[in-house]
């Protein structure tokens, strides 16, 4: 297989004058995957600094409830920074360090990899600019104080759709101009290689954890692993643990909007979701995109999960049929969230939530002797104005309003 290619997808169609910052960036990336101690250093990090290793909790409510599969949950989203996105980003910073680099740039969708971000560049004493489509800087308010607190930059992108795949195209911009001491935190498992191997290779944690966890709990393997797919960086941080398991399903859960016949969705994999082939922010994959190669918009209720492509992996992955992909619509989203706090007291992030609706969908259809994992990349206190707004909350609205007047006055 070419390298950077996985299938037909892939590669890093890039600009000239970016060359020599890839061909420094892929020596220090082979030289740290050849030393055993740098492995150690990042999981001793993610040990010492964040969650490591997370729990795999057994949701013993949700599964009297459904009446099938047991369900287990991944809980990434007690990593620090409340979601998958601290996994990348400190291997990312540890690589920054070795390449003697002083300032980093992200693109970031529902924040949370840009406020990871902000907190490996505390961490580390790098300089950090976060680009954020302005529509996401609306709806992840929260999310960008945050950044803004931990000494990042963020700048609200305008062009385009004003989402993630402009805030990409920005930090790309920003990179050309300030290559020599800057590097690109690319936040998901997409871009010009060696992105999508090197961030999978990070998130590769979470199933190393995910498969010895669920054979002290459950005896054996699962018999189906289910994740969000944006970019799809938690999705391939958890298939990874399972992928040469050929007893385990996995099931990749993409945004469908308001339904897949609308044309308002994000989905890339599933059937009739109008992706085709096409080559853009550096690689080759399936991309929501015209006939003349335009990137279209997409539209989710989850701001990490409208991205206009998908990972090189996923897409290979997908079409020698090892990844099941599925959508979820916005409105079962917010079903599968109610249901998730009242039955077990958890609450997953918009994104996460897609998975849990799948999930849902075919536990009380399996074996009570089955066991499914959710891998819950996320969790939902970044959503709360996204998803009070969405069950219009009455008392929701009288505090927003309340504080308003309060900083009028």
């Amino acid at each position: 297989m070419k390298k950077g290619y996985f299938g037909q997808w892939g590669g890093a169609f890039i600009p000239e004058v970016l060359y020599a910052t890839f061909a420094d960036l892929n020596k220090a990336y082979e030289a740290a995957r050849a030393d055993s101690s740098f492995w150690q250093e990042y999981v001793d990090l993610m040990g010492n600094y964040s969650c490591r290793p997370t729990p795999l909790t057994f949701a013993e409510n949700l599964t009297r409830h459904l009446g099938g599969a047991k369900i287990y949950v991944k809980r990434e989203d007690l990593n620090h920074t409340g979601a998958h996105k601290a996994n990348n980003v400190m291997g990312q910073g540890l690589l920054v360090k070795r390449m003697g680099k002083k300032r980093v740039i992200a693109e970031t969708g529902a924040g949370q990899h840009g406020v990871a971000t902000a907190t490996m560049a505390a961490r580390f004493g790098f300089d950090c600019t976060i680009y954020m489509g302005e529509e996401d800087v609306a709806r992840q308010r929260p999310n960008v104080f945050w950044m803004e607190k931990l000494g990042a930059t963020v700048v609200p992108v305008t062009d385009g759709s004003r989402t993630l795949k402009d805030a990409m195209n920005e930090a790309f911009r920003d990179w050309v101009a300030s290559m020599d001491d800057t590097h690109y935190v690319i936040g998901t498992v997409c871009g010009p290689h060696p992105f999508p191997e090197m961030v999978a290779w990070f998130q590769s944690i979470i199933g190393i954890e995910a498969k010895k966890q669920i054979m002290a709990q459950h005896g054996r393997m699962p018999d189906r692993v289910y994740a969000c797919v944006g970019g799809g960086s938690n999705a391939m941080g958890i298939f990874q643990g399972f992928l040469d398991e050929p007893s385990v399903e996995l099931i990749g859960v993409e945004a469908g909007g308001k339904g897949i016949a609308t044309g308002q969705h994000a989905s890339r994999m599933v059937d009739g979701c109008g992706a085709t082939p096409g080559v853009a922010q550096g690689y080759k994959t399936r991309f929501l995109q015209s006939e003349e190669g335009q990137m279209l918009d997409t539209h989710s209720i989850a701001a990490g999960l409208d991205y206009v492509g998908v990972s090189p992996i996923l897409a290979d992955l997908g079409e020698k049929g090892r990844v099941r992909f599925e959508s979820a619509t916005d409105q079962e989203v917010l079903e599968a969230l109610s249901l998730s706090m009242r039955i077990e007291g958890i609450t997953p992030a918009m994104e996460s939530s897609h998975a849990f609706v799948q999930a849902f969908k075919e536990a009380p259809k399996m074996d009570k002797d089955q066991a499914i994992i959710i891998n819950m990349s996320g969790r939902g206190d970044k959503d709360i104005f996204t998803i009070a707004h969405a069950f219009d909350d009455p008392s929701w609205k009288e505090f927003i309003v309340k504080r308003a007047d309060e900083y009028r006055k």
